[in-house]
């Protein structure tokens, strides 16, 4: 690690802990849970069939959203490194 600086560990690290916590804000689980109380997804779960099929709705739900958010925390994150004093 001799060819980082402190202060380039520090920003890196930074710039990390910003992109996980815009990550993490897209796909909460209250947007996802929300998503599926509007479009009142547990009436499918009343049969074993709906249950298997539930899992993978679920999963399609949460990617959906990390990629639909790809395009804001690209642009918050950049931002963030930006503002950084790389030296």
């Amino acid at each position: 690690m001799n060819q980082f600086s402190q202060v380039e560990i520090a920003n890196w690290i930074a710039i990390y802990l910003a992109a996980a916590m815009c990550c993490a804000m897209a796909m909460s689980v209250s947007v996802t849970v929300h998503g599926f109380y509007r479009d009142k997804a547990w009436e499918d779960v009343r049969s074993v069939r709906g249950a298997v099929l539930f899992l993978p709705k679920a999963w399609w739900r949460w990617q959906k959203l990390y990629l639909l958010s790809t395009p804001v925390t690209l642009g918050m994150v950049s931002y963030f490194a930006a503002t950084m004093t790389w030296s």
